[in-house]
């Protein structure tokens, strides 16, 4: 082939979709797609080199073979393509960040990946495929038109399993049509410190609620009926969002108490929702870099979660275990100290050669052994056969603009809709009145898309400058929806917001904090900055009612900006964000949204989460006082839990408890109702919070109309590592009083 494979000449030559032809002269089982996949496995498995085993275990970065190999994109080049293919044998590719194609169309996207992909099936000795992946955590967030969903965290705030599904097939579609097969979502780490930058890519604080959505992000990305199959990946295991200083990747110390029965539940759920990858940790968990260590990859994951499929770590970490954590003399100890802990890929995004040799040099100095190479390179093959990635390796990129572009958008809003948390609404200033005149609107994030969308948008660290992304701001969805003779009046500058409000009706002020991403969202103090706060307090002094409105992916203590008529926490509601305020504004949509995080009144009450347990200060300081709750929202109307019922008054302790919560709507309007069960016991050996999240459930209802709502609460949500200080032991159920409570009523369960 030339020198520089371009895209154009790309879409030509692999426009059809196309298999993996067999050897000449050869009937390989492997090539045969009815047979079993463990036969075609092994089969493939023989025929390979130690080199080709070792490539499969490699993931590299798509700009290694663009441009001038380093970090410049652009077209491929043949050399560099043939060192990270051919001579490397490299099993994976990915875009890191956003690394695209030099113009960012779907149709390019997929057209440079069906690049990469003929390359390796061309070339490669044994024709075996790549698999590609990438980061769609919100939508197929890397391409640009591609419909971006609410971050992680506005997605929790629905409490909806059912939509979280829907919009995880989405994104897989969208993927998939681009040509990609692996995504490296959901994330199912909880956040419980506001300080740390990935605090908005979890589901929140709570383990069941983030499991259960994670779980169901991992049934729609592997359920869609896309171009592809895709590939789930469930990450960071395990233990990413607890840092040590609420910095991004600083090691963290847990008990194994609370590593058992608080951090770990999240994964669970979403492996055994059957996930085909997990993504380690980049952090030390109680002094061990997760990506060398045995307990979390092979004693936890492997035997006790029953996983079968391939651990990969996170960019670049299985060369941190020398070069930052310093727990290898070099890179062959670093690459054998990963893969003996039960690491299968190593994203190495830079280095192929590199990564080659290492483990070539690892094998030699007896520090791993092939067998442990043959399993790892048996679960890689195993899930590329399972996508059928060696039938179907390539789409059709002619196909991926209409396939993309604009899809979804009526999901995204709906998803949208539903994130949006309505905090206070005072005097019912909210929806606002159809007799309102004169709306101002004002604050910086009013009308920018970039942050309303946040990071990982485009590029890792959100929207770059100069680039225009698809989508409907704050101050364009009010302007859209307001009704015919309300004046909007866009606020120029803070001094010009508090003029026009003198004469308004109302003013929205939109509040928020900058897109970023991982460290570089780290935020030591997560508050509103000082110019927001001063102008919502000048605003408020106007005396005219105000709305404040936060563009936000965590919690920020407000200062001054708190105590207006409305406040409404929007997230980061990504491009169909400004609609969702607005349908919310001005009640088209009964607000569902509930607080998944809990929200601090001072600067240092971080961490904070419900789940606190008890202490001897009868003080704020030693008990759970967040501005507003875990759990809080308002809505439109008003229900009324009327009571909560155990099947059975007792319980043994591997029984499912079966309970019964009888929930009205009491307003003149329909909604959707959040039903939470929380448990607490009033006696515990080992300490327990006041309540602990053991189910919920979503429900719509019609004005007036009651309904009685059944929920399970399997033991595993009421077992808790028991001993001492030493957390030793398995996890179980403890005997004796267990009370359920549903809005301020309770039943109370004896286990015996």
């Amino acid at each position: 082939m030339n020198a520089l494979v371009t895209l154009a000449t790309a879409v030509a030559c692999v426009a059809a979709v196309a298999s993996v032809p067999a050897q000449a002269g050869d009937n390989p089982t492997y090539t045969n797609p009815n047979a079993p996949v463990d036969l075609r496995v092994k089969d493939l498995l023989h025929r390979m080199t130690l080199d080709e085993k070792i490539g499969q275990m490699d993931q590299i970065s798509v700009v290694r073979m663009q441009g001038d190999c380093q970090w410049s994109g652009g077209a491929f080049t043949e050399a560099c393509l043939k060192n990270v293919i051919v001579d490397n044998h490299a099993g994976s590719i990915l875009s890191g960040g956003g690394a695209g194609p030099a113009v960012n169309t779907p149709g390019n996207w997929a057209a440079m990946v069906n690049t990469v992909q003929k390359y390796a099936v061309d070339n490669s000795r044994l024709h075996i495929p790549v698999i590609y992946g990438v980061d769609a955590v919100h939508g197929h967030n890397n391409v640009l038109g591609a419909t971006i969903f609410p971050q992680e965290i506005g997605m929790g705030s629905t409490w909806d399993p059912s939509l979280v599904e829907d919009s995880g097939a989405a994104t897989a579609r969208a993927v998939a049509a681009t040509g990609i097969d692996w995504n490296f979502a959901p994330v199912t780490d909880i956040a419980r410190d506001q300080r740390w930058g990935r605090y908005y890519e979890t589901f929140g604080e709570d383990p069941l609620l983030a499991g259960t959505l994670a779980a169901a992000a991992v049934t729609g990305i592997q359920g869609a009926d896309g171009a592809k199959n895709v590939a789930a990946t469930v990450k960071h295991f395990a233990g990413y969002g607890e840092p040590g200083n609420g910095h991004d990747r600083v090691p963290g110390d847990v008990s194994i108490r609370y590593l058992q029965d608080t951090l770990l539940p999240s994964y669970k759920q979403a492996i055994d929702a059957g996930a085909k990858s997990v993504m380690v940790n980049s952090a030390a968990v109680n002094g061990i870099p997760a990506t060398g260590s045995h307990y979390l990859l092979t004693d936890v994951l492997r035997k006790q979660f029953g996983f079968q499929g391939v651990v990969v770590s996170d960019w670049q970490d299985v060369r941190a275990l020398q070069t930052s954590y310093h727990v290898a003399a070099d890179y062959p100890e670093a690459i054998a100290k990963a893969v003996n802990a039960g690491l299968d890929m190593a994203m190495e995004p830079y280095d192929a050669q590199g990564f080659t040799d290492g483990l070539k040099a690892a094998v030699q100095r007896h520090l791993v052994s092939v067998s442990r190479i043959d399993q790892s390179v048996s679960r890689i093959l195993k899930m590329k056969f399972q996508l059928g990635l060696f039938e179907h390796p390539y789409v059709d990129a002619s196909k991926a603009d209409s396939r993309v572009l604009g899809a979804d958008t009526a999901l995204a809003r709906r998803a949208s809709d539903e994130s949006q948390v309505l905090l206070r609404n005072d005097g019912g200033v909210l929806p606002v009145s159809s007799s309102a005149k004169k709306i101002v609107v004002a604050g910086s994030y009013a009308d920018d898309i970039n942050d309303q969308v946040g990071g990982w948008t485009v590029g890792w660290q959100g929207v770059p400058d100069g680039v225009a992304l698809p989508g409907t701001t704050v101050l364009q969805g009010i302007e859209k929806a307001a009704p015919s003779g309300t004046r909007v009046v866009p606020a120029k500058t803070a001094e010009d917001a508090v003029t026009q409000a003198q004469d308004a009706d109302l003013t929205v002020v939109v509040v928020g904090e900058k897109a970023a991403a991982e460290g570089t969202a780290d935020s030591p103090r997560p508050e509103l900055s000082a110019d927001q706060q001063a102008l919502v307090k000048s605003l408020k002094a106007t005396g005219k009612p105000v709305v404040t409105v936060v563009i936000a992916g965590r919690p920020l203590v407000l200062g001054d900006a708190d105590g207006t008529q409305g406040l409404l926490m929007s997230w980061l509601p990504g491009s169909e964000g400004g609609n969702a305020v607005a349908d919310v504004l001005f009640g088209k949509v009964n607000p569902s949204g509930r607080l998944n995080a809990s929200w601090p009144k001072d600067i240092g009450d971080e961490p904070l989460y419900y789940q606190q347990l008890p202490g001897t200060n009868a003080g704020p300081e030693s008990t759970y006082d967040a501005a507003y709750p875990f759990g809080a929202g308002l809505s439109y109307t008003t229900y009324d839990f009327a009571s909560i019922s155990a099947r059975s008054a007792t319980a043994g302790t591997r029984d499912t408890i079966h309970l019964k919560v009888h929930v009205s709507d009491t307003g003149d309007r329909a909604g959707d109702v959040v039903v939470p069960v929380y448990v607490s016991q009033p006696v515990s050996d080992v300490l327990s919070p006041s309540r602990k999240l053991v189910a919920f459930a979503k429900v719509h209802l019609a004005a007036g109309q009651s309904r009685t709502v059944t929920l399970d609460v399997p033991p595993s949500r009421l077992a808790v590592t028991p001993g001492d200080v030493d957390g030793a032991g398995r996890q179980q159920v403890a005997r004796g009083d267990y009370v359920f409570t549903a809005g301020t009523h309770t039943a109370t369960v004896t286990v015996r």
